[in-house]
């Protein structure tokens, strides 16, 4: 097979997705890796139909390798993830709305076009996360505790665009990262953003049953075969408070393999979002089969309740709605 890779520089280096596409050389595919911030793109001939049997995107929010991965998409040809599924993800505003929309457990979303209305969200919803709304890899997400503290930072979100604010969702301080690859579900668990303790090691754990339910139903709800959710387990239950497509996939294992087969496999269907069925097991690792499997399919599991919830995103913040901390 023929792939394109999307690498954006502050990927140049790294492992994912440079493991990957060593891979699928060195199992004898073409690789083509284009550089969208570093290159002089003719658009007319950059997107061929047929050139490629699908192309893959490693970029950061906001960068212009989505733009191109949009033209391919949009030319007919199968990219990994789809391209208006990454689009609904990288907009933390957009996603919020979508996940509340679709059941899931998202905190209450509030977006805004710039900071000074987020004096308009009550106390009551005190202390809040505020991030920017095309932010990625825990980039100025912020605990604002109060009110009055809300005053003083302000100077200090100015600069980063549309924003979005939730209501801190109490946790132990570690949150759980989900991976979705190939059909399966991995689970590690990390030290949270907000509370940075060196002593807290990522290390993969057990996927409960519940927690698999929910990330299974994310990739089912974005659209997203390669994906990342990271989940808090509140007071209440857990809370969905990130999605992410084509993450690290940090603690997965033979983490290049697996989701170089996730490329070939989508590249010869064609892609399109997977439909999970988790399968729950003491075991982190947790099997999820795809329609387009040829396995034979395991026993459906009890289904998990997924409560709707209303979309409390203010019609004043914006039509659209995103992510938390």
């Amino acid at each position: 097979m023929r792939l394109c890779f999307l690498v954006e520089e502050h990927y140049r280096h790294d492992g994912m997705p440079n493991e990957v596409i060593g891979q699928l050389t060195a199992w004898g595919h073409r690789v083509d890796v284009v550089r969208p911030g570093g290159s002089l793109l003719r658009m007319s001939e950059a997107v061929d139909t047929g050139t490629h049997d699908a192309w893959v995107l490693k970029t950061v929010s906001g960068g212009p390798g989505l733009t191109l991965l949009e033209g391919a998409a949009a030319a007919g040809m199968t990219t990994v993830n789809d391209a208006r599924s990454i689009r609904g993800v990288r907009d933390k505003a957009l996603a919020a709305a979508i996940g509340r929309g679709s059941g899931l457990p998202l905190p209450t979303t509030y977006a805004v076009a710039c900071p000074e209305l987020l004096r308009e969200v009550p106390a009551a919803e005190y202390p809040l996360v505020v991030k920017p709304a095309d932010g990625s890899s825990g980039r100025a997400v912020r605990l604002v505790s109060s009110p009055e503290q809300l005053e003083t930072m302000l100077p200090v979100l100015a600069g980063e665009g549309m924003l979005i604010a939730q209501p801190y969702v109490s946790n132990s301080g570690t949150d759980i990262k989900v991976y979705g690859v190939g059909g399966e579900l991995f689970a590690t668990e990390r030290c949270s953003p907000l509370h940075p303790d060196p002593s807290v090691r990522e290390r993969r754990v057990p996927l409960s049953a519940e927690v698999a339910a929910i990330a299974a139903r994310v990739g089912a709800v974005y659209g997203l075969d390669l994906y990342g959710v990271d989940v808090l387990l509140g007071p209440d239950g857990p809370v969905v408070v990130d999605v992410n497509d084509f993450p690290s996939f940090r603690q997965v294992p033979d983490a290049a393999a697996r989701v170089a087969r996730a490329v070939l496999e989508l590249a010869r269907t064609g892609g399109g979002p997977a439909q999970p069925q988790p399968q729950p097991q003491p075991q982190p690792q947790v099997t999820v089969p795809q329609p387009a499997s040829t396995s034979a399919p395991a026993p459906a599991p009890a289904a998990v309740p997924f409560p709707t919830l209303p979309l409390s995103i203010p019609a004043q913040a914006s039509a659209r709605a995103g992510e938390s901390s």
